[in-house]
């Protein structure tokens, strides 16, 4: 196989690793019951007129399985970070004590654990989408090196390679929606 394929392959590889690491990240944002500082990653503070990430004005940590306690660097963002956890709509009541937010994580019901599995497969599917769009592109580019004296050998085994590839990411994310959906589903 040419080098210039095998280069073609290469990117492709690097971009799907990517397109599988975003999956697996926003996998991380879809609450299985347990409490996870990463529950809050979307809540956006008023901060001095801005819009803030939560986490560049207060610590949020996970003291148990079922809680998580948000302590902002200015008590003058108590409120604030209070309203906007609300405003998230998470499905949480946040508890203001004056000095930190405490927020319990409710067990999830058996409706509310299927709709996340339906979330999960369907940011699965967003991430597949993304792999064969890769692929689409590394296929395209495999082509076009026709004009550079590679043989039609070559770019026929070059497309089989790059199908290979894809297939083998498309199974990294099926495992890590089994993963995630027996996480979402044990009670």
């Amino acid at each position: 196989m040419s080098e210039l394929i095998k280069k073609q392959l290469a990117d492709a590889k690097v971009l799907m690793d990517k397109a599988v690491e975003h999956t697996d990240n926003e996998f991380t944002k879809i609450r299985a019951g347990k409490a996870s500082p990463a529950m809050l990653d979307v809540v956006m503070v008023e901060y001095y007129g801005n819009p803030t990430p939560l986490n560049q004005v207060a610590s949020v940590n996970t003291p148990d399985a079922r809680t998580l306690v948000v302590q902002p660097w200015e008590k003058a963002l108590l409120g604030p970070i209070e309203r906007a956890i609300m405003e998230a709509n998470l499905g949480f009541n946040p508890q203001n004590d004056g000095q930190i937010i405490r927020i319990n994580v409710p067990p999830l019901t058996e409706e509310r654990r299927r709709d996340l599995v339906k979330r999960v497969k369907n940011e699965a599917e967003t991430g597949k989408i993304s792999i064969r769009n890769i692929r689409k592109d590394t296929n395209e580019r495999i082509k076009k090196l026709k004009s550079e004296s590679v043989s039609d050998d070559e770019i026929k085994t070059g497309e089989a390679e790059c199908q290979k590839l894809t297939d083998s990411y498309i199974i990294k994310i099926d495992q890590l929606v089994e993963l995630k959906e027996k996480d979402i589903m044990t009670v």
